[in-house]
């Protein structure tokens, strides 16, 4: 659904949809909820406290395009606050139509090396933290009985696992199999889930794996980046308006009849 068609539902006086985008600050995320916002919907950039002046730029762009944003901080890995997040979300937007499990964390490190710690605090994150998501946002649309979308963060790795990332391959594994778990139990509420599977993106996120991968295999910073990048069949590095443009479907009316399904926008590395 595009932004004259959220104004023909204004004017008709239909609730004008509201959308949570989580980790909204910066990267994909911040490039989903500025998608979604001119797309019509209202928007919460949802990120953590140390991030909240990122998100209120976000916002702010927002606002000054003509959408409407609010800001509210969360820890995804943290019950309490996901829930609250999601209380908050739906009192500000009205009701909770949208919910973009966005926020995650990557490493680099063999698994031979890997403490524990480390494997947890990853799969915690991308992992734990989406069910914690996937959960709130569906109670609320279930006791609003109105439907809704719920759209998680995979990878390519959910298919293709990396060397060198076997816990962030790990973690994405599992949203991907929660996922169809929670589409399966939440389709008779009206509720789709789908998750993306971005590639090689250009973001903070992928700067720091280049910068680790590049010292595991004696390169210079930049190379493990462009050496990765040479499997991408669109032959270029993927950008973040890339994959908002993807959910930006799934959050659409448009993708009404789709659900449980995990697909890859990554330029063309893998095929499923």
């Amino acid at each position: 659904m595009d932004a004259g068609q959220e104004q023909s539902r204004r004017q008709s006086g239909e609730q004008v949809r509201g959308a949570v985008v989580t980790g909204g600050s910066r990267g994909i995320g911040r490039a989903i909820a500025e998608r979604l916002a001119r797309d019509g919907l209202k928007v919460v950039v949802a990120d953590l406290p140390a991030m909240r002046s990122e998100a209120q730029a976000v916002a702010d762009g927002i606002a000054a395009a003509g959408g409407r944003a609010f800001v509210v901080d969360v820890d995804v890995t943290s019950e309490q606050e996901v829930e609250s997040l999601v209380q908050e979300s739906a009192s500000r937007l009205g009701q909770l139509d949208v919910f973009v499990a966005n926020a995650g964390v990557a490493g680099v490190v063999s698994l031979l090396e890997m403490a524990a710690e480390e494997f947890d605090r990853v799969v915690t994150v991308n992992l734990r933290g989406a069910f914690l998501q996937y959960q709130a946002a569906a109670r609320q649309m279930i006791a609003q009985g109105t439907g809704g979308k719920i759209i998680g963060a995979a990878s390519i790795v959910a298919y293709r696992p990396f060397a060198l990332m076997g816990h962030y391959s790990a973690s994405k594994w599992g949203v991907r199999g929660l996922t169809q778990a929670a589409a399966l139990e939440w389709a008779r509420h009206g509720i789709t889930v789908n998750a993306y599977c971005p590639g090689i993106v250009g973001t903070a996120m992928w700067d720091l794996i280049d910068e680790k991968l590049a010292a595991y295999e004696g390169l210079e910073k930049g190379q493990a980046i462009r050496k990765y990048s040479e499997q991408i069949a669109l032959g270029r590095v993927e950008e973040p308006a890339d994959v908002a443009k993807y959910v930006s479907y799934l959050a659409s009316p448009d993708s009404d009849y789709m659900t449980g399904q995990s697909v890859m926008i990554d330029g063309g590395m893998q095929f499923s």
